[in-house]
């Protein structure tokens, strides 16, 4: 690996273990084995690689969560089944996850602050969207993009209130079974 990958690496461990705020630039040049200058001219500057590690991680996740391409050639027909299994897939990431999500959280507690990281998540986050639907629910943004577009809605409002749920109390956050249940309750089927 060259300095510009070396920088991503030591900026995603310092993120997970330090958090976007407690991260110096010399905590990634240490986490990285490379120099000061290296981020100003990998990244231009410590905001900007903080940023691309974010991403990354982020990216990192939802891969394993269920990239789309292995997901959806399984998808069961019956939508409450396929909505169980995608739930039980992802609620099956919480205890991994967990560090990213407490990342995630502090990310969006800062954008008040930080117009520029509100605008850089903006995209990124539209984009996951497309992906939970396309990944969750097997729904083709290019040939039904509003279907997809709404569907990864609820997909990430979903995803970040039930991974919140377990990050504070594991013991009573929702299963798959849960979900389902209250999915059928919602829509008169119970």
């Amino acid at each position: 690996m060259g300095h510009k990958e070396d920088l991503l690496e030591g900026a995603k461990r310092c993120l997970l273990e330090k958090g976007y705020g407690r991260t110096t630039a010399r905590d990634i040049v240490a986490a990285s084995g490379t120099n000061l200058a290296s981020i100003g001219y990998h990244y231009g500057s410590k905001d900007a690689l903080l940023q691309q590690a974010f991403f990354a991680l982020t990216e990192e996740w939802g891969h394993r969560a269920g990239p789309a391409e292995e997901v959806t050639k399984d998808l069961p027909a019956d939508p409450y089944q396929r909505f169980h299994d995608v739930w039980e897939r992802l609620i099956a990431t919480a205890g991994a996850s967990r560090p990213v999500w407490k990342l995630q959280t502090e990310v969006v507690t800062r954008m008040d602050d930080d117009e520029k990281l509100r605008e850089a998540v903006k995209e990124p986050q539209r984009e996951g969207r497309l992906g939970m639907a396309q990944g969750f629910l097997g729904i083709d943004p290019e040939r039904e993009p509003e279907k997809a577009r709404v569907a990864g809605l609820l997909c990430q409002a979903l995803a970040t209130g039930v991974m919140i749920q377990w990050m504070v109390d594991p013991e009573t956050a929702p299963s798959a079974d849960d979900l389902t249940a209250g999915l059928r309750v919602l829509m008169g089927d119970r």
